[in-house]
């Protein structure tokens, strides 16, 4: 193999120092423009890659960060999941991509490029998770996690080598960073909204088990309560589980016990939820509403547009990052917590005339 072009081979033809040729790659702010570009020229005739291994190796640092993510169009029986249909496509099911998660990591991947970091993605089924995340977190500096990936005491294992940040639904080990959303005060915001301004009195919670959509059901029931209303056992539906979530409202509509509005853990139920009653013929808002939760492009563009939630899902990814680069720089500090507000965005889907993103 022939040996490629190397820093000092930059460094001569450009007329500088080897660290100006380092410097004009890693930190361009600190090398004046004339000098940057005549490094950078250099470079291109001769046909120069700086190495990230060979610079981290000297720094001991690999100036990447990771991201241990999900995805629903994963969820296939062959993947070991039990959610969407064996062999469907990406465009098959609207309500699958993008979603938070997809928002979220948009957010990791713009605050990456903002501060220089390269960026890592990785994922997998329950089988493969702990190989996986632990082949990532051998290569980067810092890792970013999403809840109910993989087990805590792996989180906790990693997290003794780099930083770790655990998103959305955190484990509960302090020892870990996290970056939460405040279910509570959305769906307090929201169910105040329908029982306020709408005057509903009967509500219906579709909900997928998990600690997050728990909280979520546990601000529904308060808000209930508190204004003397009765409270439904929720519709348990599962992750991409279209199909029974359908069942669960067709099931609803066969014993006449619809409720006056539909409260979803999150967008997609709520999408689903929507198109069953209007395939039976129930108008939506008009005889019953429907709200959710996350603030997806999908519930934008739904007829009728779907009041919900909005989560900070960019803010999120960026958060995450900010907290990684932080606990770099100063190793001795404690586990950052931080818990980012939510907005109710009013839309037609509860009965609202006029359209608020």
């Amino acid at each position: 193999m022939v040996k490629g072009p190397t820093v000092y081979d930059v460094a001569e033809q450009a007329g500088v120092s080897i660290a100006t040729v380092s410097f004009a790659f890693t930190q361009p702010h600190r090398v004046k423009e004339s000098t940057r570009n005549s490094v950078l020229n250099a470079a291109r005739a001769l046909g120069y890659v700086p190495s990230a291994s060979a610079r981290g190796l000297a720094k001991g640092r690999t100036g990447a960060l990771g991201l241990f993510s999900f995805d629903y169009l994963n969820l296939l029986p062959e993947a070991g999941g039990d959610g969407a249909t064996a062999g469907s496509e990406p465009d098959d099911d609207y309500r699958l991509f993008p979603i938070w998660v997809d928002e979220v990591q948009r957010g990791v991947e713009l605050e990456c490029f903002s501060r220089g970091y390269a960026l890592m993605i990785g994922g997998g089924n329950k089988a493969s998770s702990e190989r996986a995340v632990t082949d990532i977190a051998g290569r980067v500096d810092g890792l970013i996690v999403f809840a109910r990936t993989i087990p805590t005491e792996v989180s906790r294992r990693i997290s003794g080598r780099v930083p770790v940040v655990e998103l959305s639904d955190p484990s509960g080990d302090s020892r870990l960073h996290h970056v939460t959303i405040d279910n509570a005060s959305g769906v307090r915001q929201l169910m105040e909204h329908l029982i306020g301004v709408h005057r509903f009195r009967r509500f219906m919670f579709v909900s997928i088990p998990n600690a997050e959509t728990e909280a979520r059901y546990n601000g529904f029931r308060t808000a209930l309560s508190t204004h003397g209303l009765q409270v439904l056992q929720p519709l348990e539906s599962r992750p991409g589980g279209s199909a029974v979530t359908a069942g669960l409202v067709a099931d609803l509509l066969g014993s006449g016990s619809l409720p006056d509005c539909f409260v979803c853990a999150n967008d997609q139920e709520a999408l689903v939820v929507m198109e069953t009653l209007k395939a039976a013929g129930v108008p939506v808002p008009g005889r019953v509403a429907v709200t959710g939760f996350d603030g997806i492009v999908a519930g934008r563009l739904a007829r009728p547009s779907l009041t919900t939630i909005r989560q900070p899902m960019e803010l999120i990814g960026r958060t995450a990052v900010e907290i990684l680069a932080d606990a770099l720089t100063d190793t001795a500090t404690a586990p950052a917590h931080r818990q980012l507000p939510v907005r109710l965005a009013v839309r037609e889907s509860c009965g609202c005339s006029t359209e608020e993103n």
